[in-house]
């Protein structure tokens, strides 16, 4: 699995020590140093079936910078999901990846499902 986080992020802390306390093993990869690539987006995105705006940080400050809310009504798939890969801070973390799901935001009852399913 592959752990998708912002280590200054309180959110990311927490679905961290989640993980190890639950024996969780995964690789840990800071979204800003390695930001997804644009291929493994669009896998992520088709995978968990998901609108591609969960896969956004809106409550980030580049979010809100930038004016997303709006700009994303005029862009197709493509184009947002090259601005997700353009910068870590766009993308809504932490992020958990499997092959069997795609998590993103902690809410700790749904990643003890799915992690429990292992």
């Amino acid at each position: 699995m592959i752990f998708l986080e912002y280590p200054k992020c309180s959110t990311c802390k927490k679905a961290k020590e989640f993980l190890i306390k639950n024996n969780v093993s995964f690789e840990d990869r800071n979204i800003v140093d390695v930001n997804p690539t644009y291929e493994e987006l669009a896998t992520w995105i088709n995978a968990s079936k998901r609108d591609i705006k969960t896969f956004f940080n809106t409550s980030g400050n580049l979010y809100k910078e930038l004016n997303l809310k709006e700009k994303l009504l005029e862009m197709n798939d493509e184009e947002k999901i090259k601005l997700l890969a353009s910068n870590g801070m766009l993308v809504k973390r932490p992020m958990l990846i499997s092959n069997d799901f795609i998590l993103s935001g902690f809410k700790e009852d749904i990643w003890k499902k799915n992690i429990n399913k292992i």
